[in-house]
């Protein structure tokens, strides 16, 4: 390292013509710690909440037709291991609603090796808009933080995504979730990923993207080909 006359290694700047070299020294320093910083605190899934770029897992079975064991009015296809139950009506004789739409399905991931569901709320009326959707079953969530709303397709129909942050089960912790409304002819679904922390969604993520991707009309649905 050559040195000068400003002495940097004693911090000597008070001497004639050290003006500059004292300004440059400390910006260096500042963007240093302000760049240290910013690495610490940021994670891939800070800079890509919807991580676009994730490919589906291959499809094993459907769900939703009348064979399957959740009917609904879409089917789509779930991920090998993971197991479709009905929600069946609870003690008080109803099952769960959230805004306009009921717990019509829980898909098991645990069976997988994952530590969540994948859930299917579904309502027959045809008139509220995906947008509507999402946003009735949004205002009933619960612990919502940092929502981001984008209109998007699953499979051929309009539909609305949001993903965000909820408490997670430590103090302190939060962890990321999200809900795709579906705007369908025979109603519409909201199809919901949570799992225990940030890092068992972002696991299941690829099952959640071949369910979204792969979504068609009940009717007209068939077996995936292997």
């Amino acid at each position: 390292m050559i040195m000068t006359r400003c002495n940097l290694t004693r911090l000597s700047f008070n001497r004639p013509g050290c003006g500059m070299h004292r300004t440059l020294f400390f910006r260096l320093v500042a963007f240093i710690l302000v760049g240290g910083s910013i690495a610490a605190c940021t994670s891939p899934s800070d800079g890509d909440s919807w991580q676009d770029d994730l490919a589906p897992v291959p499809a094993t079975t459907t769900v939703g037709g009348s064979n399957s064991a959740c009917r609904l009015p879409v089917t789509f296809d779930i991920a090998e291991s993971w197991v479709p139950e009905t929600v069946d009506a609870d003690e008080r004789g109803g099952t769960p609603v959230q805004g306009t739409v009921s717990l019509a399905c829980e898909i098991d991931a645990k069976p997988a090796g994952h530590a969540g569901f994948l859930r299917v709320w579904a309502s027959e009326d045809t008139k509220l808009d995906s947008r509507e959707v999402l946003n009735g079953y949004m205002a009933e969530e619960t612990g919502v933080e940092e929502p981001t709303y984008r209109e998007t397709k699953a499979g051929p129909f309009p539909a609305t995504e949001v993903t965000y942050l909820k408490p997670g089960a430590a103090e302190a912790e939060t962890k990321r979730e999200r809900a795709l409304a579906v705007e369908l002819p025979q109603g519409s679904v909201v199809l919901q990923l949570g799992g225990l922390d940030t890092r068992e969604h972002e696991n299941m993520l690829p099952a959640y993207v071949l369910a979204r991707n792969t979504m068609r009309d009940s009717i007209t649905s068939a077996q995936p080909v292997p």
